[in-house]
C-alpha cells in the first residue's frame, strides 16, 4: 500500500488485519464485584479474544499487580496471547509491550477492559502520542463508577481515538463474505447475539453524544 494510503487509512481509521493487534486490559478476578457491568464487559472480552484465535489477531493481556489483584478471569481464554504482562503502571504500554508492537508491526490497536478513565484511558493516550491508531471498544469498557465511562470515551475520542462497537471491529477486520474466516465469524456473532442484546454497556453507549 502506497504511503499516502497507509495515512487516510490511518485517519479514517480503516483496520487492517495484518497490522492490528488487541489489548486487554486488566480484566481480573478482584474487580468481578466491583465494575460496573462486569459481566457485559467480559462477554465482550471472551468474544475477542475467540475472534483473535479464530484469525489470528495477536492479543496482549496486561494484568494490575497480578499478585493482589488476581490473574485475568477465567471465562477469557487467554492461552494464545502474544504477551500476558504484570504491571504497576497504569497504561498498558510497558517497555515490553511496546517492544512486542514494534516487533508485531503493529499500526492499529483495538483496546478494551478496565478501568476505562483510568488504566484505559492512560493506555490510549500513550499509543496515540506513539502514533498507533487506536480503535476502544464502547461495549468492551468499564469503570467501577458508571458516568466515568462516557466521560473517558469522549476524552479518549476527542483525543483522536475511534469509539467502536465489538461487532463492527469483527467484521472490519473480516473484510468480506468470501472471506474463508467468514463463516466461523459469523457463527461467533450468532453465538453472542442474545448477550449483545442484553449488554448494557453496548446499550448504555447507543444513544451517548461522543
Amino acid at each position: 500500500m502506497a504511503s499516502g494510503a497507509v495515512t487516510a487509512a490511518r485517519r479514517i481509521g480503516r483496520l487492517n488485519p495484518k497490522t492490528t493487534v488487541f489489548f486487554l486490559c486488566d480484566v481480573q478476578e478482584r474487580f468481578r464485584s466491583g465494575i460496573h457491568a462486569f459481566e457485559s464487559l467480559v462477554q465482550v472480552a471472551q468474544k475477542m479474544s475467540k475472534f483473535s484465535q479464530l484469525t489470528k489477531t495477536p492479543l496482549i493481556v496486561t494484568e494490575q499487580y497480578s499478585k493482589g489483584l488476581g490473574n485475568t478471569v477465567s471465562e477469557i481464554p487467554i492461552d494464545h496471547a502474544q504477551l500476558v504482562e504484570d504491571k504497576s503502571k497504569f497504561s498498558m504500554v510497558t517497555e515490553r509491550v511496546a517492544a512486542k508492537l514494534q516487533e508485531l508491526r503493529a499500526e492499529s490497536v483495538v483496546l478494551y477492559g478496565i478501568e476505562s478513565h483510568v488504566c484505559v484511558l492512560q493506555t490510549c493516550l500513550d499509543l496515540l502520542e506513539s502514533q498507533y491508531d487506536v480503535h476502544v471498544l464502547a461495549d468492551g469498557v468499564s469503570s467501577m463508577n458508571a458516568p466515568e465511562i462516557d466521560i473517558a470515551l469522549r476524552r479518549m475520542a476527542s483525543a483522536g481515538a475511534h469509539v467502536v462497537s465489538s461487532e463492527s471491529v469483527m467484521f472490519q477486520l473480516t473484510g468480506d463474505s468470501a472471506s474463508p474466516d467468514f463463516k466461523a465469524v459469523s457463527g461467533l456473532v450468532k453465538e453472542y447475539q442474545v448477550m449483545a442484546r442484553q449488554n448494557k454497556l453496548l446499550f448504555k453507549h447507543g444513544n451517548a453524544q461522543l
